[in-house]
C-alpha cells in the first residue's frame, strides 16, 4: 500500500516525465489511456483524487511538441469528461446515500457533504463550476443523481462544463507548457494548478467552520437538506 502511495505521489509530482514515457511506450494508445483516466476521475465516485486539471494541462503542452494532435485530444478528453459525468449522475440517482453507509472506506461523507453545500449554494451552476475544483469535480453530479435534478438541465450543463474544463486546461498547456521557465519547474507548475484548483474548497470550508462556530452546529448540509 504504501509502494503505491508513493508511485502515485511520483506520477503526481513528475507528470511530464511519466506522460512522455507514456506517449514514447503506447503512442496513439495512449489516448485511449488518457480518455479512461478523464472518465474515471470525473464518473467514478470512488476515485476522486486521480489527476484532472494538470493530467490536461500536461497533455496540452505535449501536443504542442506535436507528441498528440491537440484537436484529437481535445475532443476525445471532453467526451470522456462528459460520459464520465453522465455515469456518476445516474450512479447516484440510483444509489444514492446507501453507497456512503461506511463499507467503501473510499467514499468519505465529508467529500459528499462538501459537494452538497456547493450544489445547495450554485444550483445547476454547480455542473460547471465544480469542474475546475478537485473532488467535487467527482461527487458533483453524484449529488445532481441523488437530488434529482432534472436531466436535460444536468446533461445541458454537462456538456458545457466538460468542454470548458478539458479546453482551459488543454489549451492553457499547449500555449504556455512549454514556455521555458513552465517546463523548467515544471513540478512547481503541477503544485500551483493542484493549489489554485483547492483555493474554492478550502474558502468554502473556512466559511462553513465560522458558520457552524456562531450556530454552535455543522453548517454544512447533509443529503437529506437536498
Amino acid at each position: 500500500m504504501i509502494d503505491l502511495l508513493k508511485q502515485f505521489v511520483d506520477f503526481f509530482l513528475h507528470l511530464d516525465v511519466h506522460l512522455g514515457q507514456l506517449i514514447a511506450d503506447y503512442g496513439t494508445s495512449t489516448y485511449a489511456i488518457l480518455l479512461a483516466i478523464i472518465f474515471a476521475e470525473t464518473g467514478l465516485v470512488i476515485l476522486p483524487l486521480l489527476p484532472g486539471d494538470s493530467l490536461l494541462f500536461a497533455a496540452g503542452a505535449f501536443a504542442a511538441l506535436g507528441s498528440l494532435n491537440p484537436w484529437l485530444l481535445f475532443g476525445l478528453l471532453s467526451l470522456a469528461a462528459i460520459l464520465g459525468d453522465t455515469v456518476n449522475y445516474w450512479v447516484g440517482a440510483k444509489v444514492g446515500p446507501k453507497a456512503f453507509s461506511g463499507k467503501i472506506r473510499f467514499l468519505k461523507k465529508e467529500y459528499l457533504d462538501r459537494t452538497t453545500h456547493f450544489y445547495l449554494k450554485y444550483g445547476a451552476k454547480t455542473i460547471v463550476i465544480a469542474r475546475f475544483v478537485p473532488i467535487v469535480r467527482t461527487f458533483a453530479p453524484f449529488v445532481a443523481g441523488i437530488g434529482g435534478m432534472n436531466y436535460a438541465t444536468f446533461f445541458a450543463y454537462n456538456i458545457v462544463g466538460g468542454v470548458l474544463w478539458v479546453g482551459v486546461c488543454v489549451w492553457t498547456g499547449y500555449f504556455f507548457g512549454n514556455i521555458p521557465v513552465v517546463k523548467d519547474n515544471f513540478t512547481l507548475v503541477i503544485f500551483a494548478i493542484i493549489g489554485i484548483s483547492v483555493v474554492p474548497v478550502a474558502l468554502e470550508a473556512v466559511k462553513g467552520w465560522k458558520a457552524g462556530r456562531e450556530k454552535g452546529v455543522d453548517a454544512v448540509p447533509g443529503v437529506g437538506d437536498i
